[in-house]
């Protein structure tokens, strides 16, 4: 079920509120209530806290917990309960919020590890299960199957995904070390909605998770319980887990991509530094200045939305880049589906150019000889001077050929910021030099 171009963008929501102004508007008039509703929740939410601590994990305490935690906003359903087997020692999801665990954890008696974040009080209050000090996944994966192997132990529950995503696009790819525990495991399918605002934020703190819980009206958790799965004879670990993320994909009717959690802590990292026009989703398009559809598609009648898309996204790299083709451009989108992943490709030289993009004098950045002269006399100096990078910083003479890389990919930087301010206005990470 993976598409042929699934952009981590996709996957995770940037921004907690609505960019619909009618939803805004919503959210204003519930912002008094909203308050109000965040400080009571915080006073029952200790009590809450307290409730869980005191009494022993039994089917008693989390009919207890889970109505209370009904208070809070959170409401939790399952379907299918009838499959969830008794033997089962792994249980497998998908993660959508910081919750996740805690959530099932009401449904059934189950473990999820702590692997990440500093062990103590403030790991043992969420939930999580210390294994102490773990140096490596081998010795990881050892730990876990020593306690799988004591039959009293409640069983665990993973997130091969190891990251968090929007729980409406796709999946991230199933690491493979949870299915290296045991041969039999049993997938769970988590949906979760909520109105007003965005389920999760990608790189949101739990506790400001917490306060934005506390705040809505109400938090709609969805969990499906599916037949067991186990390793076929001579299974690789990594195929079994594909198996299970293709299960789950289907189940939750979204596309089982490979993207891992790195390309989410990369697309991060990107998406701190970048205008954010560059990473407008497909569904907000309509917010920004949409590009036109090159005239050499007028008449090919209707096309597929994927390609409308892909071509919206390839205009929008044509502006900054525009001595590139559109045919590698849209070659390169069709891979990437991130405008600013392709602008880095092309600037980096990693995208083989189709013979029309090559200056046999100059290279990439030559200035077009498409212009007219009159267009050309009609371009005031200053910005005729400023618009491209000097020539002779690309010519092949012995003298330039001394230029670093880094220095002609500074160049080439510049060069694409320039073309993105002239077009979009200063980005908002220079408004405060």
């Amino acid at each position: 079920m993976e598409p042929p171009a699934s952009g981590p963008e996709r996957l995770f929501d940037a921004h907690r509120f609505p960019s619909d102004g009618f939803l805004l508007l919503a959210l204003l008039l519930y912002a008094p209530v909203g308050l109000c509703l965040l400080l009571l929740r915080l006073f029952i939410g200790i009590h809450v806290f307290l409730v869980s601590c005191a009494l022993p994990d039994s089917l008693l305490r989390r009919f207890i917990v889970r109505v209370m935690c009904s208070v809070l906003g959170l409401f939790v359903r399952q379907s299918d309960p009838h499959l969830r087997d008794a033997n089962v020692r792994i249980y497998i999801a998908n993660h959508v919020t910081h919750f996740d665990h805690s959530v099932i954890n009401l449904l059934t008696s189950c473990n999820t590890p702590a692997l990440n974040g500093t062990p103590g009080f403030i790991c043992w209050s969420r939930g999580f299960m210390e294994l102490g000090a773990v140096g490596s996944r081998a010795e990881l994966v050892d730990s876990l199957k020593m306690y799988s192997s004591h039959g009293e132990n409640p069983p665990l529950l993973l997130f091969p995904e190891e990251a968090a995503t929007n729980g409406r696009v796709g999946l991230l790819r199933f690491s493979s070390w949870p299915f290296s525990i045991l041969d039999m495991i049993q997938p769970v399918a988590l949906q979760v909605q909520r109105p007003l605002i965005a389920v999760s934020v990608a790189d949101s703190s739990w506790i400001t998770e917490l306060l934005w819980t506390f705040f809505v009206p109400f938090t709609v958790y969805q969990v499906r319980w599916m037949p067991p799965a186990f390793r076929q004879a001579d299974e690789p670990n990594e195929e079994f887990a594909l198996r299970v993320q293709e299960l789950l994909a289907v189940e939750l009717g979204v596309v089982s991509t490979r993207l891992t959690a790195a390309d989410k802590a990369e697309h991060m990292k990107r998406l701190r530094h970048t205008p954010p026009h560059l990473f407008a989703p497909a569904s907000s398009q309509s917010l920004v200045a949409r590009p036109r559809v090159s005239p050499s598609l007028a008449g090919v009648g209707r096309l597929a939305p994927e390609d409308v898309r892909i071509t919206e996204l390839a205009q929008r790299v044509k502006e900054v880049l525009p001595h590139v083709s559109l045919g590698t451009i849209r070659r390169d989108l069709a891979q990437t589906n991130c405008v600013d992943t392709t602008i880095a490709n092309l600037l980096e030289g990693q995208v083989p150019l189709l013979p029309e993009d090559k200056d046999p004098e100059h290279g990439l950045l030559a200035p077009s000889t498409s212009q007219t002269p009159a267009a050309s006399s009609s371009q005031c100096p200053a910005a005729s001077s400023s618009s491209k990078p000097s020539v002779k910083l690309f010519a092949k003479s012995p003298v330039e050929r001394h230029l670093s890389l880094q220095e002609r990919k500074h160049v080439l930087y510049a060069y694409a910021r320039r073309r993105y301010t002239e077009k979009y206005g200063t980005p908002r990470g220079d408004e405060s030099h």
